[in-house]
């Protein structure tokens, strides 16, 4: 450490020594210069700094020089850019500098840049192309087609549409999103003039509706028809506070059903005691109660009628035979929250439970066997349908309600954590019928058809018409026999004690006699009056329409 010190000393009184020699040489220079030129000391110093600046000048010129010769001869050796020119190639520096003056060529689109940036839809130091975007006026606002620059998609503006859309001064309600299927670059926005819906669009006509790919529900914003690809494997639950339109929505979806699907059994359980009884006619069962009892027993006859054809469904997957094709079954509820909720005895609370069990199953499992149920309430509280059984859902649809909250027990709990979510509690209250349709990941604001009561009653006119044809011309059947003698002695309901002899079952001993009849008609029977067991005309004319 002694040495080391003493070594740091010695270094140090070096480099004094060799400053103050420094200085010292400097000065006798300056004074030489001074006395030989006669000058004054500042002139000295400044004449003599000028001097040197003026050398070094000289020095760097020569030596660029004597770069740029080197290089311009090992370029003529090599011929490496020589080719490259004739080949019409360019090194990198000179093709990315061409480029940005290209790109600086072509004007950005303010608007949209403006607002795409400001909303964090797309970098600051990115423009969206003038040359990109095109604006097609519609009778409902401005359709924008454009372009996000590279490295941005669809997705960025989708996530920020609430920010675009304040750019825009306008609400997230006002804009309507597609995707292209060419380029996840492609935007295609649709900015509206007024609030959507403000005008009623025309109800569409049965040509409409049949041309239309799947189901129709609705008008979206720009009065195209707007719903689902299909009901086959879904199911579909609608909420929203009360006089919003659910009533009007399901009549129109139901009309939508006739005419789309042609044939199929409709269940209706009228909540309301009078909302669908436009179709009773043409209903394998129309119930116009609010009890819970009316509700279990409903679910018990099409749970078991999913039980027999998923027997169907085991024989054939055995045999090694092609699925088989059924007859596709609706079951609407309107105001399904009175049949899952209880009058606090123990009796109540425990059909409450047998209630939602039985719903739950008949969502989830009825699926596959060509069974859909459509679930309408004006209570979409945490507690007014039971989560195991909304859970089944796949689509989800939400008129207006007061608040956020409320929203997602229609639409669910993660519904906001969607792409591009729309918040029903922001939907004018006044419009009645619109609402957010959440489909396969996707949401749509739309209105529900209000449908005039003649479209209505010509389209259950033309499904009864075409019943009763097929009634007719079924061959003759213990089952079609049934159905004869009820309709002669206008019996809605007939007990086996009578049935069974009218069509030939001498057997005196009930339970054997039912058994038999029971084995003829391939149709189980049903509780009447007073627990008189026998057959109910409708589901002897429901298993007569139907193979299932």
């Amino acid at each position: 450490m002694a040495k080391k010190k003493a070594s740091q000393e010695e270094d140090l009184y070096a480099q004094t020594a060799g400053a103050i020699g420094g200085l010292a040489i400097a000065f006798g220079v300056l004074a030489a210069i001074k006395d030989k030129l006669g000058l004054s000391w500042p002139a000295t110093v400044l004449l003599t700094a000028g001097a040197l600046v003026a050398l070094g000048f000289l020095a760097w010129k020569i030596r660029t020089g004597i770069t740029r010769l080197q290089a311009g001869q090992s370029g003529g050796k090599t011929g490496e850019s020589k080719a490259s020119v004739a080949l019409g190639q360019e090194t990198p520096a000179r093709a990315t500098s061409e480029l940005e003056t290209a790109a600086e060529a072509v004007p950005a689109h303010a608007e949209l840049t403006a607002a795409l940036t400001t909303a964090g839809a797309i970098g600051r130091d990115q423009v969206i192309r003038a040359d990109e975007v095109t604006i097609t006026p519609k009778r409902t606002g401005k359709h924008y087609d454009f372009l996000v620059p590279e490295g941005r998609t669809y997705a960025d503006v989708d996530r920020k549409l609430g920010a675009v859309a304040g750019m825009f001064g306008v609400t997230r309600l006002h804009l309507k999103l597609d995707r292209s299927r060419d380029s996840e670059r492609r935007v295609r926005l649709l900015v509206l003039d007024q609030p959507p819906f403000s005008s009623p669009f025309t109800a569409p006509t049965r040509q409409q509706i049949e041309a239309f790919d799947g189901v129709p529900i609705g008008h979206d914003v720009t009065g195209e028809l707007a719903g689902v690809p299909t009901f086959d494997k879904a199911s579909l639950l609608v909420g929203g506070m009360t006089q919003m339109g659910k009533t009007t929505l399901v009549n129109g979806l139901i009309t939508c059903l006739l005419i789309a699907y042609g044939e199929f059994d409709l269940y209706l359980l009228d909540g309301k005691h009078c909302g669908l009884t436009r179709f009773e006619k043409i209903a394998v069962r129309y119930e116009a109660s609010d009890s819970p009892t009316v509700m279990e027993d409903m679910l018990d006859e099409l749970n078991s009628r999913v039980e027999r054809r998923y027997v169907k469904l085991q024989e054939a997957i055995r045999n090694r035979q092609s699925a088989p094709t059924f007859r596709p079954v609706f079951f609407i509820v309107d105001e399904a929250a009175d049949f899952f909720s209880d009058d606090g005895t123990p009796a109540g609370i425990k059909q409450a439970r047998r209630v939602a069990d039985k719903a739950r199953s008949l969502v989830a499992k009825a699926l596959e066997s060509g069974i859909a149920t459509v679930m309408l309430t004006q209570r979409p509280a945490q507690n007014a349908i039971p989560v195991m059984v909304r859970d089944q859902f796949l689509y989800r649809m939400c008129l207006y309600v007061a608040s956020e909250g409320t929203a997602k027990v229609a639409l669910g709990d993660t519904y906001f954590d969607t792409v591009a979510p729309i918040n029903p509690a922001l939907l004018d209250s006044n419009i009645k019928g619109q609402g957010v349709l959440f489909a396969h990941g996707v949401s749509t604001l739309l209105r529900g058809f209000n449908f005039p009561d003649e479209f209505i009653w010509q389209a259950v006119d033309t499904v009864l018409a075409r019943q009763k044809s097929t009634l007719e011309t079924a061959p003759e059947s213990p089952l079609k026999q049934a159905i004869g003698l009820m309709r002669k002695n206008g019996m809605e309901f007939m007990p086996t004690a009578e049935l069974a002899p009218a069509l030939g079952i001498t057997e005196t001993e009930p339970v054997e006699r039912g058994k038999q009849l029971n084995k003829l008609l391939g149709v189980p029977a049903d509780k009447g009056a007073k627990g008189v067991r026998g057959y109910r005309l409708a589901d002897l004319t429901a298993a007569q329409m139907s193979a299932s």
